[in-house]
């Protein structure tokens, strides 16, 4: 009878060895699992800040788009403003009085008839005759 007490005692010291181990086990296992959980909450803000961050890219990825159409806008209007200016100043260099004021202001600061021939794309007898003009 002594054996089969010494028996049970070993199989209860056992079994409380056992209890423990386990108990440790379980404990290293909820640490794991709390760090988990932290671990997935830090993911979470850290995802939803980038989610955050996208979003405000977007918004001012699309405010300035909306601001280049604008600024293209007003530059394809100044760009025809200014079309219409040159043609508004071809068309007055081309004239006959802008010719013969340029001749004849020309003449009256000494420049040649030969500069000024060429300056208004006429030949030396036309600035000479329209010189000749002005004298009469």
């Amino acid at each position: 009878m002594e054996w089969f007490l010494l028996l049970i005692s070993c199989i209860e010291i056992l079994l409380l060895i056992v209890i423990v181990v386990l108990f440790i086990k379980l404990r290293r296992s909820e640490n794991l699992i709390q760090k988990l959980k932290q671990n997935h909450s830090d993911l979470m803000e850290k995802l939803e800040f980038n989610a955050q961050l996208e979003k405000e890219l977007v918004s001012s990825f699309n405010e300035r788009q909306e601001a280049l159409r604008e600024l293209d806008q007003q530059l394809r209007k100044r760009e025809e403003d200014l079309k219409k200016l040159l043609e508004e100043a071809d068309k007055f260099v081309k004239s006959p009085k802008f010719a013969r004021k340029v001749i004849l202001d020309g003449h009256a600061r000494g420049a040649s008839t030969e500069a000024l021939a060429k300056k208004t794309g006429l030949s030396i007898e036309e600035v000479e005759w329209i010189i000749e003009q002005k004298a009469q």
